[in-house]
């Protein structure tokens, strides 16, 4: 019980990113239908595994080419908590961009 009890609590320091593997290095993005649909899969896993709470504490980001273009849509998926932001960062207005679709 005491293991249990010290992994939920290190979990609270966690952030996950998710990025579709043919997404990466590709400029390719998941549609917000499939980002929100792996994200809600891997939330509800969390849940599975410790529990309610753990899995809404727990932030997902998509890290698969996130920029100013799709930000928006994809921060509105109600199981994506962010963005994990690549090459759009460099661009100083793409990323203001992003910041701002939160």
């Amino acid at each position: 019980m005491y293991l249990v009890s010290f992994l939920i609590k290190d979990l609270s320091q966690i952030i996950l990113a998710y990025e579709p593997v043919w997404a990466i290095g590709t400029g390719e993005t998941a549609t917000p239908q499939q980002a929100q649909e792996m994200h809600q899969h891997v939330r509800q896993t969390i849940k599975e595994l410790f529990s309610a709470e753990v899995a809404l504490q727990i932030p997902i980001l998509y890290g698969g080419s996130c920029n100013a273009q799709n930000a928006s849509e994809l921060f509105a998926c109600s199981d994506i908590d962010g963005g994990l932001i690549g090459g759009a960062s460099l661009k100083a207005d793409d990323f203001s961009k992003i910041i701002r679709s939160f």
